[in-house]
């Protein structure tokens, strides 16, 4: 296993929309949600579906293995759309998991890094936070 990358991505992104998440049972609406917000935002279908299927992916996670709530927002700097997941387990520092077989679950870090631009993580005073960045 592998640690990602830690830093704070673009600092000066803008806040489009947030999603407070309490049970895996609020994972359809946030992936109905998301995809309204981006309708004509996100350049192509493929983007979005990238998009959507990211923000499920480290939102399952955070949900599975860090503590309530999870908080999914999306941002925006410049020609940038972010996918950013918070939980509040700051101890528990994100790991690939690249060696697992398919099937056997815990692909959604290698499914994130495989759709988008960039993928990292940070934490602040009460939260860890797992991001990925796409064109606008």
């Amino acid at each position: 296993m592998t640690s990602l990358p830690a830093s704070v991505p673009y600092p000066l992104a803008a806040e489009l929309c947030r999603w407070t998440l309490a049970s895996f049972g609020d994972l359809r609406g946030l992936r109905a949600d998301l995809r309204d917000a981006l309708a004509g935002s996100a350049g192509t279908g493929d983007v979005t579906d990238r998009m959507t299927v990211v923000a499920n992916e480290l939102a399952t996670n955070a949900l599975r293995h860090g503590r309530p709530p999870t908080v999914v927002r999306l941002l925006r700097q410049d020609d940038r759309l972010i996918i950013d997941v918070a939980d509040h387990d700051r101890d528990a520092e994100p790991r690939v998991a690249e060696d697992r077989p398919l099937g056997a679950g815990g692909l959604g870090l290698q499914l994130t890094k495989t759709f988008a631009i960039d993928v990292g993580w940070y934490s602040t005073d009460a939260t860890k936070h797992v991001w990925a960045s796409f064109p606008s």
